[in-house]
């Protein structure tokens, strides 16, 4: 499998490259990303063959299906992370909530949240990549609150890589912080950004694409990398659990194979639902893809009307934080794969320069195939996560967010999944609050529901509040570049 580049070749690189080059080198030309040539087939016989399969077998399966460079045995040993998950036998499970409702938990993981299905596996590939290569590498992440936890705990000590991550000062929760300030590998490098996750994540981008600071690196014989969904190395991990859920609902006669479901996204950088895409691409039935955000809303108003416009508008910090971006990375992958490497090219030059872009009548038309769009405000999300409450199941505000889309856009009663992203653990004093109960902390948040609602918190969350802090340090935009020398 041969992967290319969203908006063409600079002439610079080379045309075409291999998956481990992909992902060890993700910036692409002209600020591009890397994207397959091609897609596997999921037709009838693969979905029929992997109806009673392991997970980690249906993810071996389609990873040699899509012919990456990368050897059997290290595939299956980055799949042995799953392992230690919750349940090995089914990492993620799938639970019915309504009669034609199902969620697939995706945070049953090290960090309690769905990034931990695709970062475990891709660190591990990663980390052997860079020491079969005898090359050191940085791995840079920016986090909304659910990366940088996931990608410290699976690059921790890890031979040949050096990791660091930015998250925005006050903009996640304060059980994200905590996972993110107390890691303890010598290997790791947090840092405090005083802005949003926007600020975050063009810092991480300008950094990637900046030759002065790739030629500070090169002095000192490292190579740098991205743990952020840019990176298709987390992308590859994402579709799997796409096809793992419907398959579940094979298992479970919600449907009969090739039958047609929904699956409903909650998103902000548009990493899980590019997933769900090439999923549907390759030939799983799904219908449409529902996207749920929340009042930073312009992934809804681009998908519902063509139009990509930051020029108007302020991030607005929410309960839902994961959401709380603007400059949504990946749908520069979707838009490639219709509209083509030109136009995508001059979307996203439009979008730098100005602020904006718009699509056309057709290529809106185009988008709305595959996807339609609402968001929810907190308000809404809190009476969510009441209402279910009451039915005895807790879901954090991310999830919660999806239940409007379930209950607004589908045009046919299908069966469908919705993607619950974290588990409530992270978001506690919002869930103690939606349940009438104004706590004062997330230590006194999560004593509450925990007692209240019959639910356990896991000993990786409760124990966090006894760790020490180890990276203190907060700095504007301009001092980052610094603070990653000083580190390395």
């Amino acid at each position: 499998m041969q992967f290319i580049e969203t908006r063409g070749n600079d002439g610079s690189r080379l045309a075409k490259i291999n998956f481990s080059d992909a992902i060890l080198n993700p910036s692409a030309s002209y600020g591009g990303l890397y994207v397959p040539e091609s897609l596997p087939v999921l037709d009838s016989d693969f979905l029929e063959k992997h109806l009673d399969s392991h997970y980690k077998t249906l993810a071996a399966d389609f990873l040699q299906a899509f012919e990456i460079d990368i050897d059997s045995l290290t595939i299956a040993k980055a799949l042995d992370r799953y392992d230690a998950f919750d349940d090995p036998s089914n990492p993620v499970p799938l639970k019915q909530i309504e009669k034609d409702c199902f969620v697939s938990e995706l945070y049953h993981g090290q960090t309690r949240a769905f990034k931990d299905m695709a970062l475990q596996p891709f660190g591990y590939i990663l980390s052997r990549l860079a020491q079969e290569r005898n090359e050191n590498y940085l791995i840079m992440a920016a986090t909304s609150g659910d990366t940088g936890p996931a990608t410290l705990e699976t690059f921790k000590n890890q031979p040949n890589i050096k990791v660091a991550c930015l998250y925005p000062d006050g903009g996640t929760s304060d059980v994200q912080r905590l996972q993110m300030v107390t890691e303890e590998g010598e290997n790791l490098k947090v840092i405090g950004l005083k802005g949003n996750f926007d600020d975050a994540q063009s810092s991480l981008k300008a950094l990637l694409a900046s030759q002065d600071f790739r030629d500070e690196l090169k002095r000192r014989d490292i190579k740098l990398s991205a743990a952020n969904s840019v990176n298709f190395g987390r992308i590859i991990f994402q579709i799997i659990y796409h096809i793992h859920s419907y398959l579940e609902l094979v298992r479970q006669k919600a449907v009969s194979l090739g039958d047609p479901v929904y699956m409903v996204v909650p998103s902000g950088n548009f990493g899980n639902a590019l997933g769900a895409y090439y999923a549907k691409k390759a030939g799983l039935p799904i219908k449409k893809i529902l996207i749920a955000s929340n009042i930073n809303n312009i992934l809804a108003d681009w998908i519902n009307t063509g139009v990509y416009d930051m020029t108007d508008r302020t991030l607005i910090q929410t309960e839902s934080p994961a959401m709380d971006i603007l400059k949504s990375s990946n749908i520069e992958r979707v838009m490639f794969d219709k509209f083509g490497p030109g136009r995508t090219k001059e979307l996203l030059e439009s979008l730098d320069k100005e602020g904006k872009f718009q699509l056309t009548p057709d290529e809106l038309e185009s988008l709305r195939e595959d996807f339609d769009a609402t968001f929810s405000s907190d308000e809404e999300g809190e009476a969510i996560i009441a209402a279910y409450a009451e039915k005895g199941y807790i879901m954090d505000p991310h999830t919660a967010t999806c239940l409007k889309a379930y209950h607004k856009l589908r045009e046919e009663k299908l069966p469908t999944v919705i993607y619950s992203t974290a588990e409530w653990t992270k978001f506690s004093t919002t869930v103690a609050r939606a349940l009438g109960h104004p706590a004062k902390s997330d230590l006194d948040a999560l004593k509450w529901v925990s007692e209240h609602a019959g639910v356990t918190v896991p000993d990786m969350i409760s124990g966090l509040f006894e760790k020490p802090i180890r990276h203190s340090v907060v700095v504007d935009k301009n001092s980052i570049k610094e603070e990653m020398l000083k580190f390395l």
